[in-house]
């Protein structure tokens, strides 16, 4: 298909004896915000970096802008962007010398690179802080600067590695509305994030990783429809039996799970279920609408891995 930028099959990576990513398979259409989620080394990090060329495949077949990963490294870096996790702009030059600098790189002529820098501190609000030296900007300043850094050589496909990580909560927003911008305007992302909020704003389609494998895909919508539902009823235990409430819940609810001392129930009819907890009156719980970190903790678990 014309429209699919990024092609996977059988996709594997191996350390030594460690295997990161197991034979996946995935496709990434032009003009979409394509995710991959996952606990802590889950390997969409990996997956990622063979999609920018930065670690070659062990095995398989990974076609990107159709250029095949494995013989066109070079040509396929020139037509992307990476904004990556972790801070590297250079401290000792300014904003714009940084942009100056990097966009060097790709040979684009002087002119043309100094309105397009222009052009990008406007977008990311940054224009204002063109003379400033990098350690003077806030962490959300110097993620849009990365994020508009990754964009000066106009790339047909943006990399975003955990865009938002570490900021709060109202330069975490402005990241979104310019993504969001960006997505509008036709371009191409492929997203990790560990926040479920961003996935769901921004993504049309994701997979859920673990231990190197893809095990779902889909919408954001469709996954939380398949998995868990419409809404989910907490019901806080403070120790007590769960026989008993899940006795008096059991004809009402499609499934369950169990989070620490307390349950999650999945309604089949929400308005029943919550008459049933308030007659009882010995149940404390909070009724909520279904997320994406439902699907993601019921398919990954919740334990903490490192």
């Amino acid at each position: 298909m014309d429209n699919i930028v990024v092609k996977a099959s059988n996709l594997h990576k191996k350390y030594a004896t460690f295997e990161a990513v197991k034979g996946i398979d995935f496709e990434i259409t032009s003009g979409s915000c394509f995710g991959f989620l996952g606990p802590n080394g889950a390997g969409k990090t990996t997956t990622m970096a063979m999609i920018y060329c930065a670690v070659q495949i062990t095995d398989g077949e990974l076609f990107v802008l159709g250029l095949d990963a494995k013989k066109n490294p070079r040509k396929i870096k020139q037509n992307l962007g990476v904004s990556p996790q972790d801070e590297n702009l250079d401290p000792d030059i300014s904003v714009y010398e940084n942009l100056l600098v990097y966009g060097g790189y790709f040979g684009i002529k002087r002119k043309i690179l100094k309105e397009r820098i222009t052009e990008l501190l406007n977008l990311m609000q940054l224009n204002d802080r063109r003379k400033s030296v990098i350690q003077s900007l806030s962490g959300g300043m110097q993620r849009r600067l990365l994020l508009a850094r990754a964009l000066i050589n106009s790339p047909k496909v943006l990399i975003l590695d955990e865009p938002t990580t570490g900021l709060d909560p109202q330069a975490r927003h402005l990241i979104w509305q310019k993504l969001e911008h960006l997505k509008r305007s036709g371009t191409t992302m492929v997203l990790t994030t560990h926040y479920m909020e961003e996935a769901s704003r921004l993504c049309d389609k994701l997979v859920i990783m673990d231990q190197g494998k893809i095990l779902e895909e889909g919408s954001p919508k469709d996954l939380i429809s398949r998995h868990v539902g419409k809404d989910v009823i907490e019901v806080k235990m403070y120790g007590k039996k769960r026989e008993p409430l899940l006795q008096l819940a059991n004809d009402i609810i499609s499934n369950f799970e169990v989070v620490g001392e307390n349950i999650l129930l999945y309604p089949k009819d929400s308005s029943r279920l919550i008459q049933k907890l308030i007659e009882k009156n010995s149940y404390e719980f909070t009724h909520r609408q279904a997320s994406l970190e439902d699907v993601f903790l019921k398919l990954t678990g919740r334990e903490l891995r490192e």
